[in-house]
């Protein structure tokens, strides 16, 4: 455990839920733990006792991305932890693919004629999820590959990897659910008699929405408040003037109004409890970041690529890569927009920045 998260409390320890199991947090709260084959290997699900419509059963929110490893897991747990009640409805945080990916599946797997197991989701997220199956955004193809060039990334065997990666979100989300509840900022959910009230976040996804229960003193953060990393910030082709980390922080601050005991359930790590602490870890990490990153650039122009070195002291593969690209360009990019960097474009295309 890092100095940092010596500041935060784990009530449960290092105790995990075993795969195809879950793990009861408080009444009606149950913690599922999900492999995925990136270097951040695992997503955190949960799942909510309900009464929806008249039917005593369960919410589930996020999903895992589309594989079958994922979908044998959840026929364990559909087998053996819900209590021989349906799941009545799918809640997602937002569209990136290790959230959304199964929700097709598991609303068809549990929709009747008597009742539409139903996606709830932002409609941004809904709307952006659709158009990444069609044509895979941010990480791969075309626009991707040529975005990315122009702030540095020219290696070529780097370049023809991201412009043959076209099929790559499609490849984890390969579907959508024809019909969804929106859900947006404010917006009160019951959930088996709590309520949850919607809190929208950008930065990360386009509308990403954390779920907050004040009786109880919860909070499903998503990946806007994770304990042991920053969740990715990063700008992308389909926005390339996005002042994307100016969106987080200033979404992160929302949940500094919230009770400072409150029990986080992250997307990543482990359930803790050191809120208002690990707000101030996040703003002091990206604070550090942009000094080094505004020093940089103060002794000569330099471009995202330029500045990999600086953020991330790691191998990165491919798929780190593209994450690492957007990030460094947000970076970039909120110290331009305050006025603190000037952009300029090269004659070979490149965008840098200088001081």
């Amino acid at each position: 455990m890092n100095a940092l998260e010596q500041e935060l409390d784990y009530p449960w320890g290092d105790t995990l839920p075993a795969p195809g199991t879950t793990l009861e947090l408080v009444p009606g709260v149950r913690w599922i733990r999900m492999a995925l084959p990136f270097a951040l290997d695992h997503i955190n699900l949960w799942l909510l006792r309900d009464h929806l419509d008249g039917r005593d059963g369960w919410t589930v929110v996020d999903c895992c991305i589309a594989r079958d490893e994922a979908r044998a897991q959840w026929q364990q747990i559909f087998e053996d932890e819900l209590q021989g009640l349906p799941v009545l409805r799918v809640i997602v945080t937002h569209m990136h693919p290790d959230h959304l990916g199964l929700a097709s599946w598991l609303c068809e797997r549990w929709s009747t004629p008597a009742h539409e197991c139903r996606l709830w989701i932002s409609a941004t997220d809904y709307y952006s999820a659709a158009v990444a199956i069609l044509s895979t955004t941010g990480n791969g193809g075309h626009r991707a590959a040529d975005f990315f060039a122009t702030h540095g990334l020219t290696e070529p065997g780097a370049v023809a990897k991201v412009r043959e990666r076209t099929g790559y979100y499609a490849s984890m989300v390969p579907s959508l659910p024809p019909a969804y509840r929106r859900m947006q900022d404010g917006d009160v959910i019951d959930i088996g008699g709590r309520s949850w009230t919607c809190i929208s976040g950008y930065g990360h996804a386009p509308e990403h929405i954390a779920l907050h229960c004040a009786q109880d003193g919860l909070l499903i953060g998503g990946d806007m408040m994770l304990p042991r990393i920053s969740t990715n910030v990063s700008v992308y082709d389909t926005e390339p003037e996005a002042d994307a980390l100016k969106q987080f922080l200033a979404s992160v601050d929302r949940f500094a109004l919230l009770a400072a005991d409150t029990l986080t359930l992250p997307s990543h790590g482990k359930p803790f409890r050191g809120l208002h602490a690990r707000i101030r870890q996040l703003h002091a990490h990206h604070r550090d970041r942009l000094a080094e990153v505004l020093q940089a650039c103060a002794t000569r122009p330099h471009s995202a690529a330029d500045i990999l070195p600086l953020l991330f002291h790691r191998k990165l593969d491919l798929h780190q890569t593209t994450f690492a690209m957007g990030e460094a360009i947000a970076h970039l990019h909120a110290l331009w927009f305050a006025g603190q960097l000037r952009r300029t474009r090269g004659p070979d295309g490149v965008y840098r920045f200088a001081a």
